[in-house]
């Protein structure tokens, strides 16, 4: 794998690259970038690998090698302390709204004192989801840019500049398509220009670029708005408007649209409403509202930076609103559809493929939005707007989604399950409680800027789950790299030995209500004769608190000894923490658990999946996908369907086992795996691993660990 690599790299070519769990894929291709990479780029999916690649793997590599070269670490805005908006809150502690919100910010003076970089990571004590962060980290509507009173001192400026300087640098997914954004904006770009990319955890990809050639535009975003006018007004300009008075309009309108569905859960397109659907009107007075909140906006600029930044705001977000619902863009096919939840509306126009897009710009057939003698205040906009486009952040707009398949494109996502990009764009809201609009697409091939602009560069894409049997195709054509080389290792660990893949009968079928219930049922035996070390793994939120509900309450009446941890009742570090020290566990996930989770040795010996992770039905944009690839005259189940599901459960059936010495149970509770016609096809995609429908011989071979 790293003479393939280092071949790609020599001839700037592209390659993709499949590497099973234990062939070593990061030092394989560490080693041919720091030799003979020149400037690199290594982009990874999670943030936790991200960490891992520059706090590890790089130092043990480049120590090894004895190469002196220079590394950086680019994380996401939200993820680096910002001194205005701490000395803010240190001033008006009514921001706070608990105790222990008062103790986590003494821990952060003592620590951005003492830090030399800000990253909230190097602040352990400080639980990573923890409230005050949200007051002490700036986002791209808050920021003052070079108005900032602290601008010489901003972390995020200096985490920039360290990686235009370094001849490696550690991103991630979400922050290299941020960068591709910024560039259309017209501003230099965040990233180095680099000789050699690389993309680790690269089956995120389609879902992250898809993702990233659009916009987002929450209800959220209007109430934020509001409360941080109405402070800012009646702090610095009380006689400049009756600032009651004036938000009052736009949060009306901001609440409304939900009211405008009914209490019925819906997923439909735009052609599906109708022109008198009430969404229409609502949205409207959603326009005019803001429209008014801009222009009173507009005349107190000149009394404080913050509020001119306001301004900004309020009308970036009225361009970004009047895009929504637009005629479709030549050229470029997507579709406008509307999801209903719980307590909000999500709007997406979502394109429904990136492939040419991404295509011409890895060739760098595209254009670059910046004039070569244009002066762009660099530090204000890097400031103002990159960095924004993080796990976290992009996740605080969703807010909780639901079903883990990928759906449509997905991305990624975070270390927690609110921070679950597939998750986000795979599933319906389960309780986000505003509205939230998704404009994919708003970019044609011509108007988006070049990701590598020439000369050429050597572009690595690698993974332990981008082929199917062999075949790399759905990959490849999702972001048009048809003319890339593709080769793949199979693990070297020694699955038909180490590991048994059961089906139990009489599960029925998925769409049965008892489902979940029966999974559980079949589960228990084992998980009793393996002492807990469970993980249970669903397809979404609904029957991850179905299962764990009644694992509980079995546990609890047979007198079992087996915590069960639950997703949602902690940050996912937590629960895991918890599951290594419990050592009779049974932890209930859905996506957020798939994929990124390496849990070696007898901690982890049971993996159960409730069923195959197909996208539902029900989703506009991948009947819209469907029905084109039939038109084209293929089979859109078998070319579409299956591929993705087989990479969604290759994902999770990977997190059993992690080591040569790891031994353990994959049941998958699904006999559509051996029932149905591509159900062999599916099976024959994982791991080697001994087969069995048979309870009592599963249970034999787990009292042996």
């Amino acid at each position: 794998m790293s003479q393939a690599i280092q071949t790609a790299i020599r001839e700037a070519s592209t390659v993709v690259l499949e590497a099973g769990t234990g062939v070593g894929k990061t030092a394989a291709y560490l080693v041919p970038a720091l030799l003979e990479g020149g400037k690199v780029i290594v982009s990874t999916g999670t943030k936790a690998l991200q960490d891992q690649l520059f706090h590890r793997d790089l130092p043990a590599v480049r120590e090894a090698l004895a190469v002196p070269i220079k590394v950086a670490l680019l994380k996401g805005r939200s993820n680096y302390l910002c001194w205005y908006h701490l000395d803010r809150t240190n001033q008006d502690a009514t921001l706070l709204g608990s105790r222990q919100e008062v103790r986590d910010l003494g821990v952060v003076n003592s620590f951005i004192h003492r830090s030399p970089t800000g990253d909230k990571a190097e602040c352990p004590s400080v639980p990573e989801h923890a409230t005050i962060w949200a007051r002490v980290t700036s986002t791209r509507e808050n920021c003052l840019g070079s108005d900032c009173p602290r601008h010489s001192e901003c972390f995020v400026v200096k985490a920039r500049r360290e990686a235009q300087d370094a001849d490696v640098v550690v991103v991630n997914h979400h922050l290299f398509f941020a960068d591709l954004m910024l560039r259309e904006e017209g501003v230099p770009e965040l990233l180095p220009n680099a000789q050699t990319i690389i993309f680790d955890e690269a089956h995120q990809l389609p879902d992250t670029a898809t993702l990233f050639f659009g916009d987002s535009i929450s209800t959220l975003q209007f109430l934020d708005l509001l409360r941080d006018t109405l402070a800012t007004g009646q702090a610095q300009a009380r006689d400049g408007a009756n600032w009651n008075d004036v938000l009052a309009p736009l949060d009306r309108a901001a609440r409304d649209l939900r009211l405008c569905f009914g209490p019925q859960l819906q997923r439909m397109s735009q052609a599906q409403l109708g022109l008198d659907h009430p969404l229409w009107p609502a949205l409207s007075q959603l326009k005019e509202a803001l429209a008014h909140v801009r222009d009173v906006l507009d005349s107190q600029t000149d009394r404080s930076p913050d509020l001119a930044q306001l301004h900004r705001r309020a009308h970036d977000l009225m361009q970004r609103l009047s895009d929504w619902g637009a005629p479709e863009r030549a050229g470029e096919p997507e579709l406008c559809w509307i999801d209903v939840g719980s307590h909000g509306v999500q709007l997406h126009r979502t394109p429904i493929s990136v492939a040419e897009v991404f295509r011409r710009q890895r060739l760098g057939l595209g254009e670059t939005d910046i004039a070569p003698d244009e002066e762009v205040d660099e530090d204000d906009e890097i400031v103002r707007h990159a960095l924004d486009d993080d796990e976290a952040a992009m996740m605080d707009a969703f807010g909780e989604v639901e079903t883990v398949a990928p759906l449509r494109p997905d991305t990624s996502l975070d270390d927690d399950e609110v921070d679950d990009l597939q998750a986000l764009l795979a599933g319906s809201d389960a309780g986000a409680s505003h509205a939230q609009a998704v404009i994919g697409g708003a970019k044609t091939a011509a108007e988006t800027p070049s990701i590598a602009p020439p000369p050429r560069k050597a572009w690595i894409f690698t993974s332990a789950t981008l082929a199917v049997k062999n075949d790399f195709s759905h990959f490849t054509h999702a972001l048009g790299l048809e003319d890339a080389a593709c080769q793949s290792w199979s693990s070297p660990y020694d699955y038909p030995s180490q590991a048994m893949l059961y089906v139990p009968h009489n599960v029925p079928q998925p769409s049965d209500p008892s489902h979940t219930d029966a999974v559980v049922d079949a589960a228990l035996p084992l998980i009793r004769a393996n002492r807990g070390r469970a993980f249970v793994l669903c397809t979404s939120l609904r029957a991850v608190a179905k299962a764990a509900e009644r694992l509980k309450q079995v546990f609890g009446e047979a007198g079992d000894p087996f915590p069960v941890l639950q997703q949602g009742d902690a940050p996912r570090p937590t629960l895991l923490e918890d599951f290594r020290r419990a050592g009779n566990a049974v932890l209930v996930g859905s996506h957020s658990f798939w994929e990124g989770i390496d849990v070696k040795g007898d901690a982890l010996t049971l993996v159960v999946i409730d069923k195959l992770p197909f996208a539902p039905p029900d989703d506009p944009v991948l009947a819209k996908r469907l029905e084109l690839l039939a038109k084209a005259g293929g089979n859109p189940f078998m070319s579409h369907q299956v591929p993705q599901a087989i990479i969604a459960l290759k994902q999770g059936a990977g997190r059993l086992i992690r080591s040569e010495t790891d031994r353990g149970v994959l049941m998958i509770c699904d006999t559509r795996l051996i029932d149905k016609p591509y159900g062999r096809r599916i099976w024959q995609s994982l791991p080697p691993m001994r087969r069995s429908r048979v309870e009592q011989d599963v249970v034999d071979f787990l009292l042996t660990l």
